[in-house]
């Protein structure tokens, strides 16, 4: 009987899912076997899940791949692009993230298997999110997590995702909008982006678009402000090499009151 019901289950997502090699799913769909990197049984309950809640109405192709996650273009019930992050369970990477948990107050429990830290990194990705969006933070607006998938909104035109700072020609404004960006999450929302690099920041039309942000850490994690000044030390390394005047981080960390 549940063999059964996993059958009209995949057979449902699939005709959810476009026919691309990289979404579509496959026979041989046992246990946790993971499929096409990502895809597992659990994964595939939880997009069934958001597709009869309403929360998505397809998954598109892949749009994006990293070493903890693949992205996803889907929609939602009124046809408009979502972005659907999917953690990998199949990877360890995640083992080596506890230390942007552990020291986090937020989160002072968790289970330690790879499966528990990566449905804890997605809530707490979307935590995180909420949090940006809530004091003015540019970030694709969250929609929904559940397990290991995030929804959020989709940042780009036509399917393909904006271009991130690495890819476009920067400028003093950049420069500016970036490290206010990094104060603004420190001073009103309390959190440090832990990761911050020109390769997840979105560069648009109406101005730069924070992203990643499953490894920001609360301000109050022993290592918040080692944290801080490797982000600053990472934006002004990648200005300085597109020929940007940049600031000291001695002089940015005083302006906002970090000792």
């Amino acid at each position: 009987m549940n063999n059964y019901i996993d059958s009209k289950m995949r057979a449902r997502i699939n005709q959810k899912l476009t026919k691309d090699t990289h979404t579509a799913l496959q026979d041989g769909f046992k246990g946790r076997k993971t499929v096409n990197e990502v895809l597992d049984k659990p994964t595939v309950m939880t997009l069934h899940k958001m597709i009869t809640s309403g929360t998505i109405s397809r998954v598109d192709g892949s749009v994006g791949a990293g070493k903890e996650s693949l992205l996803f273009l889907g929609a939602d019930t009124t046809d408009a692009n979502v972005a659907l992050k999917i953690y990998l369970v199949s990877t360890s990477n995640f083992k080596r993230r506890v230390r942007y948990i552990q020291g986090d107050p937020r989160f002072s429990k968790f289970r330690k298997s790879t499966r528990g830290i990566v449905y804890l990194w997605a809530q707490k990705e979307f935590k995180n999110l909420t949090v940006a969006a809530q004091i003015g933070v540019r970030v694709p607006s969250p929609i929904r997590v559940l397990n290991n998938v995030l929804v959020m909104e989709f940042i780009g035109d036509n399917g393909r995702p904006a271009p991130t700072l690495l890819s476009c020609a920067v400028d003093d404004n950049d420069y500016a909008e970036t490290i206010e960006m990094i104060r603004q999450l420190y001073v009103s929302g309390g959190l440090i982006h832990g990761d911050l690099s020109e390769y997840n920041i979105f560069k648009t039309k109406e101005g730069l678009v924070l992203f990643d942000l499953g490894s920001a850490v609360d301000r109050r994690h022993p290592s918040a402000v080692s944290f801080l000044h490797r982000d600053i030390n990472n934006i002004n390394r990648f200005f300085v090499k597109r020929g940007v005047l940049t600031r000291k981080i001695s002089s940015i960390l005083d302006e906002m009151n970090v000792s």
